[in-house]
């Protein structure tokens, strides 16, 4: 038995154990020596049956996800004006697509990091989705090149369009410099190669700080954040918001499950 199944089992245990003796104690039919029996009875099978309570531990688990995903797909449809047009926001794909994958991202996160290659294979793949990007630098208090990469893709795709935004995107996170290790020079290489350079300071925290609310509002909790929604129509059935680095199949799974 693993750590993680031996402190579920732990727990569990402890609950189990904890309630018995609350119903032993307001229930006058048993001694206190009938209660201790009983407990030592109960602990005993746990012991022995440790599966039970690994299991339990796991409808509980999955219990709480299920939860937790309802709550966020309410959100998603309370917000959808703002997911789906804001102006400031960087989108690439067909204006008139029927179907948007949202990513919520930091550019210093190691996990945006690792989902980058498998969001560009669903993009190649998914030529009629629209993609919609949310800089949302949630590890600027922490690494400053965090924001100032954030505002630079604003100002890029303010300035120079959907498909400079898309060569300055991915080339940060083809630098593979990530939790702190990504510098103004990388920042300034791959605006450059995008075809950008800053001629005025434009201030764009405004963007961020909106961005930063809607992702409160939701209650994502961390990047990257994903969402893949119909444009048109959504529903709780056909919404789905992705945890953490998906594989591109798994996003994949959900463009269709949108399309219908």
């Amino acid at each position: 038995m693993n750590f993680k199944t031996r402190l579920a089992v732990a727990v569990t245990t402890s609950l189990f154990l904890s309630g018995l003796a609350q119903a032993a104690d307001a229930s006058p039919t048993f001694t206190p020596e009938q209660q201790a029996q009983i407990g030592k009875i109960a602990a005993d099978y746990l012991v022995a049956h440790p599966e039970v309570l690994v299991q339990a531990s796991q409808t509980l688990q999955a219990q709480q996800e299920d939860r937790q995903q309802q709550t966020l797909v309410a959100n998603v449809l309370k917000n959808q004006q703002a997911l789906l047009n804001d102006k400031d926001t960087p989108t690439y794909g067909p204006a008139n697509a029927s179907v948007a994958v949202i990513e919520f991202f930091d550019y210093q996160c190691i996990y945006c990091s690792k989902l980058a290659p498998e969001l560009e294979k669903v993009m190649k793949a998914s030529p009629n989705v629209r993609f919609i990007f949310k800089e949302w630098p949630i590890f600027a208090g922490r690494w400053e090149n965090s924001g100032k990469a954030a505002l630079r893709g604003l100002a890029v795709w303010k300035e120079k369009g959907a498909q400079a935004y898309m060569a300055y995107h991915n080339g940060i996170y083809h630098t593979q410099h990530n939790e702190g290790a990504l510098t103004e020079e990388d920042i300034a290489a791959a605006s450059n190669a995008a075809g950008y350079k800053p001629t005025q300071d434009v201030d764009y925290n405004g963007v961020l700080a909106k961005n930063n609310a809607l992702a409160q509002q939701l209650g994502l909790t961390g990047t990257p954040g994903l969402i893949v929604m119909p444009v048109k129509n959504a529903t709780a059935e056909n919404i789905s918001v992705l945890p953490g680095a998906v594989p591109a199949e798994d996003l994949l799974q959900a463009i269709q499950k949108a399309a219908h």
